[in-house]
């Protein structure tokens, strides 16, 4: 059966609650994360705040995983082979593997979750177990799990999802995982990112149709979605539960599309986030792309975390129907790119697409763009305009997005975060 990853939307928490899971987090220059010994032996919890939650993670495959298969000694990557990427792709680098989990309604508002994972790990291999908690405007970002303090958020959750991320090098042996548990309880919160978060970043254009991408989305001729160097912004498939607003500088174009690969050149940095939060390059200005500084200023010897030589500064991957219709560009080039869900407030998920956003709200106002299939827009508030038939219903309101262009409301399939006025 397949688990339901992202659509489940509760109106309300009542609680603080934040999330926390063992394993320890590599150092800054890691090409693997040091999350479980190569003894095989399982990690053991903490002490857990009376009330503690504990579950088990369910580790059966479905349509959901990328690269994992399921035997009867646990949990395996499917292929250790990376053939089919470019030199600069983080996928050339090592093989990898991914298994998400339903999310996991709590029975009380917790503050923390931990994992103890038993694994068999042998060298050149990892094993890193992830959390993520949904609160009332949406999913937070996936941490990494951490031995003892754990993963702490800054606002209430009542769901908890959990993803084991398996590397290894191309060819090499891969880790084999016989169980994660995981507690969840109360502790203190955390201040997490600035919202609203906007930086200038270099694009590039993915291309590589018929591949995989990192949640396992085959990419389509003029497909729309975007790659971040993080895993902590990506997407489950089918969701737009991270998505970003990508702008040409001079802001007549803009696209919104949901985060579906990890790359370009690295893997682990979430350069979005400020230094307490960032998983890597911690001295690096929040916003700057290791990559940037690799190659404008020959940052870690001009070379990104698998050790190749950075060749351009890309912060972001663009697919081709973002990167030639969205943004209507012809090479690559420096982009204004806001990180969705570093933001507050409502949130309306498009449900068919990509939809044109236009510059008022109407048909016959012009086009500045696109919003992809499945992306989380930003709605300001909503006007009433020209009737339209869409998908979802038959409808004459249009929402004002944050950067004050329309969509019809035809075409969003659910709305979350908040009530959403009238401009």
């Amino acid at each position: 059966m397949t688990r339901p990853h992202c659509r489940i939307r509760p109106a309300t928490l009542t609680a603080a609650l934040a999330l926390t899971l063992t394993a320890a987090v590599a150092p800054a220059t890691s090409l693997f994360p040091t999350t479980v010994p190569a003894t095989g032996t399982s990690l053991t919890l903490t002490a857990a705040a009376p009330g503690a939650e504990r579950w088990s993670a369910d580790l059966s495959v479905d349509r959901d995983d990328v690269n994992v298969r399921r035997t009867a000694a646990g949990l395996r990557l499917r292929e250790a082979r990376t053939a089919g990427r470019t030199p600069r792709s983080p996928h050339s680098a090592l093989a990898e593997g991914m298994l998400l989990t339903a999310p996991r309604a709590l029975t009380r508002p917790a503050t923390r979750v931990r994992a103890a994972i038993n694994a068999d790990v042998p060298a050149g291999a990892s094993v890193e177990a992830q959390v993520r908690g949904w609160r009332v405007s949406g999913w937070t970002e996936w941490r990494a799990a951490t031995a003892t303090a754990g993963t702490v958020f800054d606002r209430p959750v009542s769901q908890v999802q959990t993803r084991v991320v398996l590397t290894a090098r191309a060819g090499g042996a891969t880790a084999t995982v016989r169980d994660v548990q995981l507690t969840a309880d109360a502790t203190t919160a955390v201040s997490a990112a600035t919202p609203g978060l906007t930086y200038r970043v270099y694009a590039t254009r993915i291309g590589l149709v018929g591949e995989l991408t990192a949640n396992g989305h085959t990419i389509q001729p003029r497909d729309h979605f975007a790659a971040l160097p993080s895993r902590r912004g990506l997407s489950p498939l089918n969701s737009g539960d991270y998505t970003v607003r990508v702008c040409t500088t001079t802001g007549a174009r803009c696209e919104y599309a949901p985060v579906w690969d990890v790359g370009p050149w690295n893997t682990r940095d979430d350069y979005w986030n400020p230094s307490a939060v960032r998983e890597n390059w911690k001295n690096l200005p929040q916003g700057r792309p290791e990559a940037q500084a690799a190659y404008q200023s020959g940052y870690n010897g001009g070379r990104d975390q698998f050790g190749r030589t950075v060749l351009n500064p890309a912060g972001i991957d663009l697919a081709d129907g973002t990167f030639i219709d969205g943004l209507q560009l012809t090479t690559n080039a420096w982009v204004d790119v806001a990180y969705l869900w570093t933001g507050g407030g409502p949130r309306g998920v498009v449900g068919d697409g990509p939809l044109n956003i236009r510059s008022g709200p109407s048909t016959s106002y012009a086009a500045r763009g696109f919003a992809a299939r499945f992306a989380n827009v930003p709605i300001q508030c909503y006007v009433t305009g020209q009737s339209v038939a869409g998908p979802y219903r038959t409808t004459t309101r249009w929402n004002r997005l944050a950067t004050g262009q329309y969509v019809s409301h035809a075409y969003i399939s659910a709305v979350y975060g908040g009530t959403v006025p009238v401009c």
